[in-house]
């Protein structure tokens, strides 16, 4: 059984920066896209970054040039880091995880996505 688990989130200012982690148990990530996601009150769960098994990375242009993800294949850790935070990022970030690579040009849709984390808030003031 594959399992999911954030941890990371918080309040920060406006400007200031977030490391998500996302632990997998059942899951290797290096065995297909992996991203992340998030979904603020009363809007659609949008994806953020995702990567691909070959290290091709995708963005959401919202946040291009501000996080980055990556992934640690020893430790089985995905990690999105996030710079120069916006109140507009204000949301539940989810780690999701596919048994295979992305098709999908950009961020996979959601509903592409194989397995969830139950989520970590972030809370950006301004």
């Amino acid at each position: 059984q594959v399992q999911l688990v954030e941890s990371g989130g918080g309040s920060v200012q406006a400007g200031g920066s977030l490391r998500l982690s996302c632990a997998a148990f059942g899951y290797i990530f290096s065995k297909g896209c992996v991203g992340w996601f998030r979904q603020a009150p009363g809007k659609e769960r949008e994806g953020v970054a995702s990567t691909n098994n070959d290290g091709t990375t995708r963005y959401a242009d919202s946040v291009k040039g501000r996080f980055t993800i990556s992934q640690d294949n020893v430790k089985n850790i995905l990690y999105l880091e996030m710079n120069i935070l916006k109140p507009e990022d204000t949301a539940m970030y989810y780690c999701a995880a596919r048994d295979h690579n992305s098709p999908y040009s950009g961020v996979p849709p959601f509903y592409a996505m194989d397995y969830w984390g139950k989520g970590t808030l972030v809370t950006i003031s301004s």
